[in-house]
């Protein structure tokens, strides 16, 4: 899926290897053993709701935040949700400055998917006034710390912030 871009050496290899033989991973967990899971919600004040999960070692922060737009033609009675995700310079020295890349576009589109084939959203619910004005939900994502599983530890940080969300009160006025 992710195609991280890593150089492994020899050395390195021949440990991987060795530790395979003993069924061992390289950080010391069996080959069946998960990786710890910490999950915590409601960090960001400014955000409608918001959530950080570090898997192992990979830490990521997701917010949300809602905004009110047009529907899509389409889906005239129906909320949008649009995933986007970043991945920090911070967090590895294989991501780099500028445009969202190929790692980002695809971690968020498979994070996206995972979503909304799971019907996660009730998009008809986020629907204002048919044909004039939705809620959209944008579910920005921040890998902090890059030590694998950013698909998982990306759902499960999305998921728990679009739980914890709360749609901001506000009153709709004609004219």
């Amino acid at each position: 899926m992710m195609n991280i871009k890593r150089v492994i050496s020899t050395i390195e290899k021949d440990y991987i290897k060795e530790n395979l033989k003993k069924g061992e991973r390289v950080d010391g967990r069996g080959l069946w053993e998960y990786r710890k899971v910490d999950i915590s919600h409601d960090l960001i004040n400014s955000a409608e709701g918001s959530a950080e999960v570090k898997l192992g070692e990979t830490d990521i922060i997701t917010g949300i935040k809602y905004d009110v737009g047009e529907p899509f033609p389409d889906l005239p009675d129906e909320g949008v949700c649009t995933i986007m995700a970043e991945l920090l310079p911070l967090a590895s020295p294989l991501f780099e400055r500028g445009p969202p890349d190929e790692q980002s576009i695809e971690l968020a589109r498979v994070v996206d998917r995972g979503i909304r084939h799971a019907d996660c959203i009730q998009t008809k619910k986020l629907c204002i006034k048919e044909n004039e004005a939705v809620y959209i939900i944008f579910v920005d994502m921040y890998v902090m710390n890059y030590a694998g599983n950013l698909i998982d530890a990306g759902g499960i940080s999305a998921l728990t912030a679009l739980i914890s969300s709360r749609i901001p009160e506000g009153e709709m006025k004609d004219g």
